[in-house]
């Protein structure tokens, strides 16, 4: 069972518990985060930005920092590229919830990086979630809420960053919907993004990261042979309309 102590960690030097249970690259701490949370019951426009911010963010070196969730946070970590991303988890390490998402946490363990505060077969509970939610938004720089209603856990969230004085970001929405980042914006507690690309380069880029499965596309390849390499990649390309289907080959349309 790999364990790290929680004082080995900068961000979470002041968060009363001990240890963390860990599977896969630990090195990814030491890079450059950002948190993004938002509604499990997200709209479709609001997967799609967190989807989009979170390779963006990816491209300049960042490592994007969720929860593992259905909705917002599956939308961040598959954005980021399993490689580039940290789950933190609400169970046991041994836990793969929720099963929707069993496959992408099981890449992240092998490609990026999962953690628990919780002991091996400790199951999920209404409170772990919220302790959960604490270290996600230790770990980032910044914070970014991309769906929430006023009183969802993704506002516990925003509770904790604004006790940590983190910036808080949001998806701009219309009035009857996402009630919880419209307040936000309302009471000037964080600051709208409107532009996903501009938005990513006013950080510092860190390193400008080729992505594989660009270049890839990029050769047109047989839409049979694309699908048995990337699989979700694929179709998520597909929903986002960055790829069309010519003749059975794959254009990239940037």
């Amino acid at each position: 069972m790999n364990i790290i102590n929680k004082n080995d960690i900068k961000e979470l030097k002041d968060l009363k518990f001990e240890k963390l249970y860990y599977i896969g690259n630990k090195e990814l701490l030491k890079r450059p985060k950002i948190s993004i949370v938002g509604s499990r019951k997200a709209l479709n426009y609001s997967k799609e930005f967190a989807f989009k911010i979170a390779r963006e963010f990816a491209k300049r070196g960042y490592v994007v920092v969720s929860g593992a969730a259905m909705g917002i946070d599956a939308a961040a970590h598959r954005g980021a590229g399993s490689e580039n991303t940290i789950a933190v988890v609400a169970n046991g390490l041994d836990i793969k919830y929720p099963a929707v998402n069993r496959e992408l946490i099981i890449d992240i363990e092998k490609n990026g990086l999962v953690l628990s505060q919780f002991d091996y077969g400790f199951k999920q509970t209404p409170w772990s979630f919220v302790i959960r939610n604490e270290i996600v938004v230790a770990l980032g720089e910044i914070l970014i809420v991309c769906e929430a209603e006023v009183n969802s856990g993704s506002m516990r969230s925003v509770e904790y960053a604004l006790r940590m004085n983190k910036n808080i970001y949001v998806l701009p929405h219309r009035l009857n919907s996402s009630s919880g980042t419209n307040y936000l914006l309302k009471k000037s507690l964080a600051k709208p993004i409107y532009d996903i690309e501009e938005f990513a380069n006013s950080f510092k880029n860190i390193e400008e990261k080729k992505d594989d499965f660009i270049e890839y596309l990029k050769t047109s390849p047989l839409y049979e042979d694309a699908v048995k390499k990337y699989k979700e990649k694929i179709f998520e390309a597909e929903i986002l309309g960055e790829i069309e289907i010519v003749n059975m080959r794959i254009i990239y349309k940037g």
